[in-house]
């Protein structure tokens, strides 16, 4: 089950590396579990996902890896496609962007905070609101069955050096 906890968004002294670690620890197990390979390339496009706490665009992490002198494009669309299967990212439609997923394995809808000045992110998963998404298009005869809810605004730094 996914942490209710309320989203948090990473400060700038924030170590990026445990949530890279911590990520890529987490496929394994996963990846394992579903009797799945979780090769080199697959490792390096979850990593290059978890680097920020933002959204990141396909062709950055293709970039990326043609600096690190390897891959073609397709070969990244289909480590990213794994990575969605697996729950290990979720995918930003209104950025065109992935995200590494705050709780793979754990059955949940997206709910995303985005920043609209500095783009970071965080995951929320509010069980209310997917249970209003859910009782809401039943009503209508509508049977859902996964939805992602973006919510463009201001992180806490943004709106201190904003004044909001």
């Amino acid at each position: 089950m996914p942490d209710p906890s309320p989203a948090t968004f990473a400060c700038n002294d924030h170590n990026h590396q445990s949530c890279i670690d911590a990520a890529l620890a987490k496929a394994e197990v996963l990846c394992q579990r579903q009797r799945q390979r979780f090769t080199a390339i697959r490792r390096r496009v979850l990593e290059l996902v978890w680097q920020q706490h933002k959204p990141v665009g396909a062709y950055e992490v293709l970039e990326t890896l043609q600096q690190d002198g390897r891959t073609a494009p397709p070969t990244v669309y289909r480590a990213l496609d794994f990575l969605l299967q697996m729950g290990l990212v979720h995918r930003i439609a209104s950025l065109n962007a992935y995200v590494g997923c705050a709780h793979p394995g754990a059955p949940h809808d997206g709910q995303f905070l985005i920043c609209e000045s500095c783009k970071s992110l965080a995951e929320l998963d509010v069980a209310a609101i997917t249970d209003a998404i859910k009782q809401s298009a039943l009503e209508s005869g509508f049977e859902p069955r996964r939805h992602t809810i973006e919510i463009m605004g201001l992180c806490p730094g943004c709106r201190t050096r904003s004044g909001s």
